[in-house]
């Protein structure tokens, strides 16, 4: 429902929604969706205290099997050399303890250890997921491949300490589960820990330490497991683990397993090391023909809500379509621009004295702020990620025109007048795929200044294994379910409508890799308006003040207190009072998404 700003027009909608709305609105939070085909069942126990067969115990397979890719380098082969350490992803596990309770949705957790191991790798850790979601998970195991006697680059523990133990904890567990931290030899490091479900310690030929220069630092990211409301257990917590650097640059390679920490007698246990590929090869990396095979295999679905009245163009209709280039000094004089922007200024920075905007004519405006979408094409940038082990294929749109901002305050939805318009808006998806085998592994939604990474289970699939990413309406941000998502606290928030309609692009239809730095620079030829380092919209000039009191002068008491918290909370890119700068100038071009 929309709340218009005539006092008379508010009170009747507050007076209807008050007799309606006895009870608090239900919202729809950001959620997913898994479109699982040709699933089966792992062995997995049944929960005592539920029937109902746990997500983990159903392993998840992408809806269509992983095409054979084209032939070239090193891509896809199963095992990446890190420059003296071959690494294999393995994703067949045997289970070794499971609990049925605390974790994410009270549903526990399942640990872990790798099988079918090739002939001559070592495992490196366990691997533990929750038990909400579909087993989908991976750990690397390692061969030493340097021939050095002396100091190998895999070295057994000396030693293990007992980090956990669920013997004392009355839970809903399968046995007793044990987790391990090795010892290593000096100079090594462990990268993962070994879970039992004996008090014995592990063999020490079970794991592998691995020389500390092959090693990273490595951080917590996901919980998988650990204290909770419900019951403490024993100041456990069970996290994925990632490389504490990350980017195209960085060398930190994930091994996939988990990290434990534990607070005993005040001191904490962890892991702190990942793997590294330490000559920063990027022999793994697709090849074109391959970039190419990947894009038709996992090219975005991206809908567009029905009342989305600013669709996406292509940069070049855009251009042709009369957007006119300013130059600071001189705005009375704007020039059109060329259709590949090569009469647009090269590199430099954001110096505010170069921006784009609109048509002057008034119909021309209108019409090019609709965007075109038979026209629109989806520019992708390809680049080497967690030392070369994936692939990150960023999914760009742009559209001409970003629409105004709405607001959810508990019952109420507000326009926030202008506040949210602007000119040339870039939003995108990244789809992270391994090059181990070349299998999606998850999604990056964009959204406003931040997004999430959605792991594979939980994205809606469609002609084949192709992503569905939902366009939120006039501000584009992209989810990965349709719905009402407010980004916000007790009711109030920034709404973003989702729903699926006859508007949908297929971004593989039209699409155009723009860069990849790690190949050749006659393989992709970047478009001169990509190194256009300014604005791709004006300054707005309306006040944001103004447009914000005049949804504050209908609301009373609490509501008024929780609408200007949230605005304060707003991102600076909601306001949209400066033109947005272009792909290349965003921080996740080179670095990690913000997530």
């Amino acid at each position: 429902m929309f709340l218009g700003f005539k006092a008379e027009r508010f009170l009747s909608l507050a007076l209807l929604l008050h007799i309606v709305c006895t009870s608090p609105g239900i919202c729809l939070e950001d959620s997913t969706m898994g479109n699982c085909l040709n699933s089966s069942c792992s062995s997995l126990s049944i929960s005592k205290e539920n029937s109902e067969p746990l997500p983990i115990e159903t392993i998840f397979n992408l809806s269509s099997a992983i095409p054979t890719w084209p032939p070239g380098k090193g891509f896809a082969n199963g095992s990446i050399d890190l420059g003296g350490i071959l690494v294999y992803q393995v994703s067949s596990f045997n289970k070794t303890w499971a609990t049925h309770e605390g974790g994410p949705d009270n549903l526990g957790a399942t640990f872990y250890e790798p099988s079918s191991i090739p002939k001559g790798y070592f495992m490196l850790g366990s691997y533990s997921q929750p038990n909400n979601k579909l087993l989908f998970g991976w750990v690397l195991t390692a061969k030493d491949v340097t021939n050095n006697h002396s100091r190998p680059a895999l070295k057994m523990p000396v030693d293990y300490t007992l980090v956990w133990s669920s013997e004392s904890l009355n839970i809903n567990q399968d046995g007793h589960g044990y987790i391990w931290l090795p010892t290593p030899p000096d100079g090594y490091n462990p990268v993962g820990h070994v879970v039992t479900s004996s008090p014995e310690k592990p063999p020490l030929d079970k794991i592998r330490c691995v020389r500390s220069d092959f090693t990273n630092s490595a951080e917590v990211d996901s919980w998988i497991w650990g204290q909770g409301d419900v019951v403490n257990y024993n100041g456990l917590n069970i996290y994925s683990s990632r490389p504490s650097q990350r980017g195209t640059q960085s060398l930190g390679v994930p091994t996939g397993t988990f990290i434990a920490q534990s607070q005993n007698n005040g001191t904490s246990t962890m892991i702190s090391a990942c793997l590294k590929n330490v000559k920063a090869s990027l022999s793994a990396m697709p090849t074109l023909s391959q970039i190419r095979a990947l894009v038709q295999a996992y090219s975005p679905l991206v809908y567009f809500h029905p009342d989305e009245p600013y669709l996406p163009s292509s940069v070049g209709w855009f251009f042709q379509n009369g957007a006119l280039l300013y130059i600071k000094g001189n705005e009375s004089n704007p020039t059109p621009i060329e259709l590949k922007g090569s009469n647009l200024p090269q590199g430099g920075s954001n110096d505010c004295a170069f921006w784009l905007d609109l048509p002057r004519n008034q119909q021309a405006k209108e019409r090019v702020q609709k965007g075109e979408l038979q026209d629109a094409e989806a520019y992708l940038h390809i680049k080497p990620v967690l030392g070369g082990t994936f692939t990150d294929i960023v999914v760009w749109l742009f559209y001409p025109f970003n629409g105004a901002a709405r607001a959810k305050i508990k019952f109420l939805t507000v326009s926030l007048g202008k506040i949210g318009e602007h000119v040339g808006d870039w939003e995108h998806v990244t789809l992270r795929v391994s090059n181990f085998d070349g299998a999606l592994k998850s999604v990056y939604f964009s959204q406003h200044n931040g997004g999430v990474w959605v792991d594979a289970p939980g994205l809606e699939f469609q002609n084949g294994s192709k992503p569905v990413a939902y366009a939120s309406l006039h501000g584009h941000a992209m989810f990965s379910s349709a719905g009402l998502v407010v980004q916000g606290n007790n009711g109030v928030g920034l709404r973003n409508d989702c729903e699926k309609s006859n508007m949908v692009m297929d971004t593989g239809t039209r699409s155009i890799v723009f860069a990849a730095e790690f190949l050749p620079s006659s393989m992709v030829v970047e478009p001169p308006w990509l190194n256009y380092a300014r604005k791709w919209g004006p300054n707005i000039s309306y006040n944001t003040d103004d447009e914000l009191k005049k949804v504050e002068k209908f609301l009373l008491g609490k509501l008024k207190s929780a609408f200007k918290k949230f605005v304060n909370g707003l991102p600076k890119e909601v306001f949209g009072e400066e033109g947005p700068t272009g792909p290349k100038m965003k921080d996740s071009w080179n670095g990690e998404e913000n997530s």
